[in-house]
């Protein structure tokens, strides 16, 4: 079986999942998107409503300032995979609750598995806190902490380099935060470019 016939498997394992109480909410789960053979994963929290609407991972608001951030850095949404910690949305979009985190996550550490990257790109506080634990690189209190800088650590026994960026959708809200965004991205670019990863 192919690399993205394995990585079909789990997004119709997703589809169907009802694991935990989101399915009841939700119209479509969303299983993540993209190269299965990429450099880069983009883990961000969860789906919002455009996503639960189309079953595809940011093609809302948030979605197209990651798409032109993405384009900026010379690396096409073609060319990366995007996912979520969570693959249904939280009600009125509010915070995955831990046991809700706790029940999906398999999906996500299996995708990491197929994929394999050497880059990781956290959107948001709750990819962070959950990708840096599974790393044992400890909690994460504010993505102001931790963002910034490069962790070169092991992801699932993988050598990753994580680079933890804001949430496209905290821009949105508070526009201040977007240079400190495109900084994040810059930050990527020039990793990419130093470890030979795509985008060069």
């Amino acid at each position: 079986m192919s690399k993205a016939e394995r990585m079909e498997e789990v997004a119709s394992e997703v589809r169907v999942c009802v694991k935990c109480d989101l399915w009841k909410s939700r119209h479509r789960a969303v299983p993540g998107e993209g190269n299965v053979d990429t450099a880069v994963l983009f883990v961000g929290e969860a789906p919002g409503y455009w996503e639960d609407l189309k079953g595809r991972p940011f093609v809302g608001a948030a979605g197209k300032l990651l798409d032109s951030l993405l384009l900026r850095i010379g690396l096409p949404r073609s060319e990366v995979f995007i996912t979520n910690v969570v693959k249904c949305r939280p009600p009125e979009n509010r915070d995955p609750r831990p046991i809700e985190v706790e029940t999906c996550t398999p999906y996500l550490d299996r995708q990491v598995r197929l994929i394999q990257p050497r880059f990781v790109a956290t959107l948001g506080r709750h990819s962070a806190a959950y990708v840096f634990s599974k790393a044992g690189l400890g909690g994460v209190e504010s993505i102001t902490s931790v963002r910034g800088r490069v962790y070169q650590t092991s992801l699932l026994n993988l050598p990753v380099r994580l680079v933890p960026m804001y949430h496209p959708a905290a821009v949105l809200h508070n526009p201040r935060y977007r240079d400190e965004l495109e900084r994040d991205f810059e930050l990527l670019r020039a990793e990419l470019k130093k470890h030979g990863g795509v985008g060069e």
